[in-house]
């Protein structure tokens, strides 16, 4: 029972991390070859997936703290499900967004010609207008079911996996 736990935790911490490759790649991809900007919580979002990332892997790779490392993965990804439901609940405007916005700015010049120039043509992006929306739910939305969900099965697997004793 106990060796089928932890060949369980094995394939969850490699999922974790090809399901994080995943997300990150898909979000990369909508912006560098989609043209989709992000906003400021987008880029926040991206971050837990990250650490899901090095946590999965390490959880494959270091079993003595597979179980640790596939709980802490799991709060990772649920407290950013949690982001990304404040972000779609801006969106629809259940919540207030953030009053700052975010764009794409060089400060590698010092000509202050050029730099208002990209200030004033830079695009703004709102966290409250989504970017892409399909059958009605924005990437945030869809963000927050995948880590809501991926969050749960993780901390639930990794709180299974240490109920059971050896008989």
């Amino acid at each position: 029972m106990i060796r089928a736990m932890l060949r369980r935790l094995d394939l969850l911490s490699w999922l974790t991390a090809a399901l994080g490759v995943v997300v990150l790649g898909t979000v990369l991809a909508s912006q560098y070859l989609g043209g989709l900007q992000p906003c400021e919580l987008c880029l926040y979002q991206r971050w837990p997936w990250g650490a899901a990332i090095v946590l999965g892997l390490l959880a494959a790779v270091i079993r003595p703290a597979r179980r640790v490392l596939v709980l802490l993965a799991g709060l990772v990804i649920l407290l950013g499900g949690l982001l990304a439901v404040y972000h779609a609940g801006v969106e629809y405007g259940w919540f207030p967004g953030f009053t700052a916005c975010t764009g794409a700015i060089s400060f590698g010049t010092s000509d202050v010609g050029s730099l208002r120039d990209q200030l004033l043509n830079a695009p703004v992006v709102r966290c409250d207008v989504p970017g892409f929306v399909l059958f009605g739910i924005s990437m945030a939305g869809y963000n927050a079911i995948l880590s809501v969900v991926a969050g749960l099965v993780l901390l639930i697997a990794g709180l299974r996996s240490g109920s059971t004793r050896a008989a």
